[in-house]
């Protein structure tokens, strides 16, 4: 199922259950060698199915159950595994394992028990293409990989390595891969062999470049291949009329599992955005609700303070044990400052919601980082704001004595019996509707993501 083309191969399109690969058609006859590959995995599944496998083998691969390739080689496989069979989790990975040609690989197991040497690496639906480097250099396999988040060639990180390890001292390259209930597009678009020596060794001249009438062949080839590609949609499109035109389908989706959501990369984008604009608004909220308790105490003392300078009149001396007019009148002030300050950093708060419910719809990426300075901007005001209050106590309060604030007026007692059931039933209700919306807008956001 590949398909050739000028500037890449495409080993298996995303569609079920296909299976190619490509070889070399000459004997490679390095005794050392190194690889570099370059290649694309892309799928609009949340996962992919099955993977990629580099090889080295005494023979040409024939079609098969591993990863597009037959099984009992003899050589070494280096595998780029995107499905979890065994449910551990630890996919996508690279595998290296060794055949002598007896071998059976373990799929339900990933490879797990054969592996002399692996990694977890995610290599699929990168912004750049991944890169690997597989040396065998003095019986050691070495494998470097580059995850395609940067445009840097040589930005490899180590993987796997294994020692003592006997290849045959010739054989074939190639690479393969296979799709199967789920399927990514696997692509390759460069694959470098190149001959290690050691010091003092004569290198050998490198073959003549390929004919231009193999070159001719091979575009031929892909040509029709591409040609009975599209037969096979128009195909499809005809049969299944009645899922043309849906958005969020792709043209063929029982390629797909059912519980597969499809994702493309700016709807990734945009679901991580929304989820940290979520927490940033929900933390807003909480403190924008203790700003407003803060408040209200605020004035109550403001207002009991008031109250009991009124009583007391202007000119009354201070007597002993107690405060003085001038005193209270100076923490009244300093309160009412406080409450300005209050309303200062209430109104900040309120343009941070205004910004952040702007935020969650589609937009550019920095107002997430806008939103979050401004959020520390508030928490920092907040530590002044406190600051402030422990120093007018301390200030205010003499020394070895502890701060006394004057005595609230009594309040009648207005609450009957049957008022206060009442508001408990009223309250009761409230609570119970509010978990039962709070329980709506989560299932509404699981469905989201």
């Amino acid at each position: 199922d590949a398909i050739p083309s000028a500037d890449q191969i495409r080993i298996t399109t995303s569609l079920k259950s296909q299976r190619g690969s490509v070889w070399t058609k000459n004997k490679s006859i390095f005794e050392y060698w190194e690889v570099e590959v370059t290649f694309r995995v892309t799928g609009r599944g949340r996962i992919g199915a099955d993977g990629l496998a580099i090889w080295f083998t005494e023979e040409q691969g024939l079609e098969g159950p591993v990863f597009g390739a037959a099984d009992k080689w003899n050589g070494v496989g280096i595998f780029f595994d995107s499905f979890d069979n065994d449910g551990k989790k630890n996919n996508p990975g690279v595998i290296v394992v060794g055949n002598n040609g007896k071998l059976l690989y373990d799929h339900q197991n990933d490879g797990s028990t054969q592996a002399l040497a692996s990694c977890q690496r995610d290599f699929r639906n990168k912004p750049y293409p991944v890169r690997v480097k597989i040396t065998y250099y003095q019986k050691t396999l070495t494998v470097l990989i580059n995850n395609g988040f940067t445009p840097d060639k040589e930005d490899y990180e180590f993987c796997a390595k294994v020692e003592d390890m006997v290849l045959p001292s010739q054989g074939y390259f190639g690479i393969s891969a296979a799709t199967g209930g789920l399927a990514d597009d696997h692509d390759v678009l460069s694959f470098l062999t190149f001959q290690l020596t050691e010091p003092g060794k004569e290198v050998p001249t490198p073959d003549a470049e390929i004919p231009q009438k193999d070159k001719e062949k091979y575009q031929e080839e892909f040509e029709h291949f591409q040609q009975e590609l599209d037969k096979k949609k128009e195909e499809f499109q005809k049969e299944h009329p009645d899922v043309q035109g849906q958005p969020g389908k792709t043209a063929c989706p029982f390629f797909l599992s059912a519980d597969d959501l499809f994702e493309t990369v700016s709807d990734r984008e945009l679901r991580q955005i929304f989820e940290g604009q979520n927490r940033i608004h929900l933390e807003i909220k909480q403190l924008n609700r203790q700003l407003d308790m803060i408040l209200d105490e605020q004035r109550r003392y403001v207002s009991a303070v008031t109250d009991e300078i009124a009583k007391r009149g202007a000119g009354v001396p201070g007597q002993q044990g107690q405060v003085s007019p001038q005193e209270i009148e100076t923490v009244v002030k300093n309160q009412e400052e406080v409450i300005r300050q209050v309303n200062e950093i209430r109104n900040s708060m309120s343009d941070a919601l205004r910004l952040i419910t702007g935020a969650q719809h589609p937009g550019p990426a920095a107002g997430v980082y806008e939103t979050t300075q401004h959020f520390n901007d508030i928490k920092e005001h907040l530590h002044v704001v406190k600051r402030d209050i422990e120093h007018l106590v301390q200030r205010n309060m003499p020394s070895g004595e502890k701060v006394k604030c004057p005595d609230l007026p009594p309040f009648p007692s207005c609450l009957s019996t049957v008022h206060f059931f009442i508001f408990v039933a009223v309250q009761t209700v409230l609570f119970i509707g509010y978990i039962m919306y709070r329980s709506q807008q989560e299932a509404a956001a699981k469905k989201f993501f």
